[in-house]
C-alpha cells in the first residue's frame, strides 16, 4: 500500500469490517494481496455484533435449505480445528414438545441424513439427563453438533492475522463517494469520522461487504440494489440456561433458539420486517414472545434475570417476496457488478456466521482471477493464530486468569466479569499501536467489560476514570463518553426491565444523574 498526502494505493480496498470484511481480507493477505479494510464503526459494529453466535451443525436447515445446511456442516467441522480459541464445542439438541409436528418431529432424521447431517436420537429421560432444565412436556429429542462461537473474537484474530500479513484496517472512516471513469471504479472518497478530515484510496478492486448497508454503498456509484430488511431480536440471562445449544423441533421459526454464551444465555430470534436499520430496538412486546416461547422448553426462564436484549439485521435480497422472511435462503451470495457497467466491483450479500470463511473464499477468488493472479486459498489448512490482547473477550476467563496472578494492586475495574486494570491496559496498548480510538465503547467489545449484570454502571464510571489515568481522555471528553456509553446500553436494558430490576436502575440513575449531572450534558 503506498500514496501521497490524502491518497492512498491498494489491490483490495473492502468496505465493511465485520465477519465477512474481516475474513476476506485474511484471506487476501494470506494469498500475498495489499487491502485496506474500511469501516464506518468498530470492527462487528453492524449485524456481525448482532447475533447469536451459533456455529451452525447444518440440522437447522435441513428442510427448507439444504444447500446452506450442507455448507454449515463443512465449514463447522474446519472451523473448529482452525479456530478452536473462538469456539466452544457445545453439542446441541433439537427437542419437541407436545403440540408440535409430529410429521416434522419424524421426518427429522431424514433431512439430516439427505444432507449429510449427523444426527441421534435420545430418549426423553437422557434429554433431561443432558439438560436438566428442560420441560417434562418434551416428546422428542435429537443430538447434534452445534456448537458457539464468539463473533468478536472471530472478527478481530481474522482481522489481527490479516494486519500481519500486510492489511490494513480503517475505522471510523465512512465511504462517502466513488469517481468512476468508464467502466471502472477509478477512487474511492473515505471521511475520517473523527477528524472530518477526508483521503482517497485508488483500488484495483472494490469489495461492498457492507451487510445491511450494501444497498448504501452501491447506490454511490450509482447502482441499484432494492432490499428487505429484516430484524431479529434476542434476549440475554443474566446466568447460563443451558450447555447446549437447544433448539425447537420444528422448521426454523421465531423463539425457537436457547444457546450458551459463556456465562449466560442467548435467546431468540425474532424475524420483522424493517424499513429503518439505523435505528434498531427491541419492543417490550418481542421480550414478552421470546421469554414465553423459550419457557416451553426451559420452564425456569419465566423467573430468569435478563440482563439486555438487543436487535441485529438480516439483508434480503428485494425480490424476495414471501410473507415470512425466515424462507428466504440463509445462504451467501456474490453480486457480479461486471454485468452492470462496472468491472472492479464486488458486493458479498448475506450468509451466515457459520460460512463466513466460504464465503471469504469465493469472494477472493473472483478478486484474484479479475486481478489475473492465482495465488492458492490458505485459510482451509492455516489456524487462525491467538492475538494475546484478544483473548480478554473471553467469558469467564478474565476471573481465571485475575486469581491465578494472585495481583492484589491489579484493581478490578469491572467486578460483574472481573476484568483487571491489567487487561484495559494491555487493549489500550494494542489499541494505540493500531491508531485506533480509544473510547469505552471500543474497550468493551475488546473485553467484558460492561457486559455483566450491571450493564455498565458502575464499571463504567471505574473504566473512564483508569482511561484519564492513561492519557485517553482531556478535560470533560471521559464524561461524555461515559454519558454516551451508559446511552446505548440503555438502549438495551429498557425492554427487559421488571421487579427489582427497576429498582436497581433507579440507584444507576440517582448516581449518574444526582452524583455526576450527567444529564445536563450537552
Amino acid at each position: 500500500m503506498n500514496g501521497s498526502g490524502g491518497r492512498l494505493k491498494t489491490q483490495v480496498l473492502i468496505v465493511g469490517g465485520g465477519i465477512a470484511g474481516t475474513g476476506l481480507a485474511r484471506d487476501l493477505a494470506l494469498r500475498g494481496l495489499e487491502c485496506i479494510v474500511v469501516e464506518k464503526g468498530h470492527i462487528n459494529s453492524g449485524a456481525s455484533g448482532a447475533n447469536q453466535g451459533l456455529l451452525h451443525s447444518g440440522a437447522r436447515y435441513v428442510s427448507n435449505d439444504p444447500v446452506t445446511a450442507r455448507e454449515c456442516r463443512a465449514e463447522s467441522i474446519l472451523l473448529k480445528q482452525l479456530a478452536p480459541a473462538c469456539i466452544e464445542d457445545t453439542g446441541g439438541l433439537f427437542v419437541a414438545v407436545a403440540g408440535d409436528d409430529e410429521r416434522y418431529i419424524a421426518d427429522f432424521p431424514l433431512y439430516c441424513e439427505r444432507s449429510g447431517i449427523p444426527v441421534e436420537a435420545v430418549d426423553r429421560l437422557e434429554a433431561r439427563e443432558l439438560e436438566p432444565g428442560l420441560t417434562e412436556d418434551i416428546i422428542a429429542a435429537y443430538r447434534v453438533e452445534d456448537a458457539t462461537v464468539d463473533p468478536f473474537r472471530l472478527s478481530f484474530e481474522n482481522m489481527a492475522d490479516a494486519a500481519t500479513h500486510g492489511a490494513r484496517l480503517m475505522t471510523h472512516a465512512q465511504v462517502v463517494g466513488m469517481a468512476r471513469r468508464g467502466n471502472r471504479i477509478e477512487a474511492v472518497r473515505i471521511r475520517l469520522l473523527r477528524t472530518g478530515e477526508e483521503v482517497e484510496v485508488e483500488a484495483e478492486q472494490v469489495v461492498n461487504a457492507a451487510g445491511p448497508w450494501v444497498g448504501k454503498v452501491a447506490g454511490l456509484i450509482g447502482l441499484e440494489m432494492p432490499l428487505l430488511w429484516s430484524k431479529g431480536s434476542m434476549l440475554i440471562s443474566q446466568l447460563r440456561i443451558s450447555d447446549r445449544v437447544v433448539n425447537r423441533l420444528r422448521p426454523p421459526s421465531d423463539g425457537d433458539i436457547v444457546a450458551p454464551g459463556g456465562t449466560v444465555s442467548l435467546m431468540g430470534t425474532t424475524s420483522v420486517r424493517v424499513s429503518d436499520i439505523e435505528s434498531l430496538r427491541t419492543e417490550t412486546g418481542e421480550v414478552d414472545f421470546l421469554v414465553k416461547e423459550a419457557s416451553k422448553m426451559f420452564p425456569a426462564v419465566l423467573g430468569t434475570c435478563l440482563v439486555r436484549a438487543f436487535a441485529g439485521v438480516r439483508p434480503l435480497a428485494g425480490g424476495h417476496a414471501a410473507a415470512d422472511d425466515r424462507v428466504a435462503s440463509r445462504g451467501f451470495q456474490l453480486l457480479d457488478h461486471e454485468k452492470n457497467g462496472i468491472a472492479n466491483f464486488l458486493t458479498i450479500m448475506g450468509g451466515k456466521l457459520t460460512t463466513y470463511r466460504l464465503t471469504a473464499e469465493e469472494a477472493a477468488d473472483l478478486v484474484c482471477r479479475r486481478l489475473g493472479v492465482n495465488p492458492p486459498c490458505l485459510t482451509r489448512g492455516v489456524p487462525l493464530p491467538n492475538a494475546a490482547e484478544n483473548k480478554w473477550v473471553e467469558a469467564g476467563l478474565a476471573p481465571v486468569i485475575w486469581l491465578r496472578k494472585k495481583k492484589p494492586d491489579d484493581a478490578l475495574l469491572c467486578e460483574c466479569e472481573m476484568v483487571p486494570a491489567s487487561a484495559i491496559a494491555q487493549i489500550v496498548a494494542r489499541l494505540r499501536a493500531d491508531s485506533e480510538t480509544v473510547d469505552l465503547d471500543t474497550i468493551r467489545l475488546h473485553s467484558r467489560m460492561g457486559k455483566g449484570s450491571c450493564q455498565g454502571a458502575f464499571c463504567g464510571l471505574r473504566t473512564m476514570a483508569f482511561l484519564y489515568d492513561l492519557g485517553a481522555f482531556e478535560k470533560d471528553g471521559g464524561i461524555r463518553d461515559l454519558r454516551a456509553f451508559l446511552e446505548a446500553r440503555w438502549k438495551g436494558l429498557r425492554p427487559v426491565l421488571w421487579g427489582g430490576q427497576l429498582a436497581r436502575e433507579e440507584l444507576q440513575e440517582a448516581v449518574h444523574c444526582g452524583l455526576f449531572n450527567l444529564e445536563s450534558l450537552r
